[in-house]
C-alpha cells in the first residue's frame, strides 16, 4: 500500500505523521510513503534526514492577513493544489493523511477530487482552520483530546491520541531511566527551537532558586539563538546545568527528567504524558486560537500538570514553582500519575487500522 502524510510546517503538526509513517512502513515491506510539504517547513530539514521522501507544494496561511495578503495565499493555494494532484496522480496512494499544516488543505482537496480516501489528524484542544474545513470531506477525522471532538463531524469523528514516533515509546515501554544520584533532575525546554520568554524566565529564576541549587540539576534546550547567554547566565550563577541548543535524544531526556518545564503544543503533551513526568506549562500565547492554554486547561482539570501563563511568568512565581514540586514529592507522584492516564501508546497502530481497512482501488483518474 502507499501512504501520503500531508502538512507539517512545526514539529507539533510533522512528528505525529512521522510517527504514523514509521507504524504504516513496519506493517509490511512492500508499503510505501510520501510525504507532501513546503519548503518552508520543518519538513524540509528534517525528513531528509530521516531517509523519508518529500515533496513540497506551494502554500500559505490565510486567516489573520491582509487583504492582498489573502489574495496571494489564495492563488497560492490554487497552484498547490495543481501540484498535490499531479503528485498524487505519478504516486497513486491508497490513503492520504493530513496532519494540519498549510500543505495538508490542497492535498487533501485534491485527494477528495480524485476519489482517494482521505483523513485528517488533530492534535489540538482547539483546530485549526485548515481541519476545520478539511473535516466536511474527510472520511474520518482523528482526535489526540476530546475537547476538540465537539469541532467535527460526531460520526466520522474518533479519538486515538497523538501518534508519538517509535524512540519515545520505546523508553516508556522498556521503562528506562537514568541513574540518580540523590539531586532532583528539570528538564527545560520549549521547541526545538527554544522558547526565548522561557529562556529568560529561567536566567530570572536562577538567584531565587540559589537555595537549592546544590539539589538541582538542570537540562536546558535553549534552541541556537539563546544558547551562548544562557550557558553563560547559568554559569555565572554556579548552576550544574547541561545547557543545549538542541536535544538530539529526547526519549532519554525524558526518561531522566523528574519534572519538566515547557510549552503545551499537542506533541509534547503527549511525548510528556507517556512518560509520565509532572510539568509546568507555560503555553505559548500567540498560538492560534489560543490553543496551547487549552492543550494545558484539559490537563489541569484532571490535576494532571502546572500551569503559568506567560503574561504572569517572572522568575520568581517560576522558581516558586520548582521549589514547591521539589519539597513535595507526593504531589510530583501524583501529577505525573494522573497526567500518564492521558497517555496512548497505541495511537499510530489504531490510525494505521483505520486506514488500512478497507482495500478497494481509490485512484481512478488517469
Amino acid at each position: 500500500m502507499r501512504l501520503i502524510v500531508a502538512g507539517g510546517g512545526t514539529g507539533g503538526h510533522l512528528f505525529p505523521g512521522i510517527a504514523v509513517a514509521e507504524e504504516f512502513l513496519a506493517r509490511n515491506s512492500a508499503n510505501e510513503v510520501l510525504f507532501i510539504g513546503t519548503e518552508r517547513g520543518i519538513e524540509a530539514r528534517l525528513l531528509p534526514k530521516l531517509g523519508y521522501r518529500l515533496e513540497c507544494i506551494s502554500a500559505s496561511g490565510i486567516k489573520g492577513q491582509s487583504p492582498l495578503t489573502k489574495v496571494k495565499s489564495a492563488a497560492l493555494l490554487l497552484y498547490g493544489y495543481s501540484q498535490s494532484r499531479k503528485i498524487l496522480k505519478e504516486f497513486r496512494p491508497d490513503v492520504v493523511l493530513g496532519v494540519g499544516g498549510y500543505a495538508s488543505a490542497p492535498v487533501v482537496l485534491s485527494a477528495r477530487g480524485l476519489q482517494i480516501r482521505r483523513f485528517i489528524h488533530e492534535q489540538n484542544a482547539i483546530p485549526g482552520l485548515t481541519n476545520k474545513v478539511l473535516a466536511r470531506i474527510a472520511d474520518k477525522v482523528f482526535i489526540s483530546i476530546e475537547e476538540s471532538r465537539k469541532f467535527f463531524p460526531e460520526d466520522r469523528t474518533m479519538l486515538t491520541g497523538n501518534p508519538l514516533r517509535k524512540e519515545i515509546l520505546w523508553n516508556v515501554q522498556q521503562g528506562k531511566t537514568a541513574p540518580k544520584d540523590g539531586r532532583l533532575r528539570l528538564l527545560v525546554f520549549g521547541g526545538s527551537a527554544g522558547a526565548h520568554r522561557i529562556n529568560t524566565a529561567m536566567v530570572e529564576a536562577l538567584p531565587h532558586l540559589a537555595k537549592v541549587k546544590e539539589h538541582l540539576l538542570i537540562t536546558h534546550q535553549t534552541g541556537e539563538k539563546d544558547h551562548g547567554e544562557m550557558k553563560k547566565a547559568y554559569g555565572a550563577a554556579g548552576f550544574n546545568a547541561e545547557v543545549t541548543p538542541f536535544i538530539d535524544n529526547m526519549a532519554a531526556a525524558y526518561a531522566a527528567a523528574d519534572f519538566i518545564v515547557c510549552r503545551a503544543g499537542a506533541t509534547t503533551l503527549a511525548e510528556v504524558a507517556v512518560s509520565g513526568k509532572a510539568c509546568i506549562f507555560i503555553p505559548y500565547p500567540y498560538a492560534a486560537d489560543d490553543h496551547q492554554r487549552r492543550n494545558a486547561e484539559a490537563l489541569l482539570k484532571e490535576d494532571a500538570g502546572f500551569m503559568i501563563l506567560e503574561r504572569e511568568l517572572t522568575g520568581d512565581t517560576l522558581a516558586g514553582q520548582i521549589i514547591r514540586l521539589m519539597q513535595e514529592p507526593e504531589l510530583v507522584e501524583k501529577t505525573a500519575a494522573n497526567i500518564r492516564k492521558f497517555g496512548q501508546l497505541d495511537a499510530a497502530q489504531v490510525i494505521v487500522d483505520e486506514m488500512t481497512g478497507k482495500q478497494e482501488p481509490l485512484c481512478t483518474e488517469k
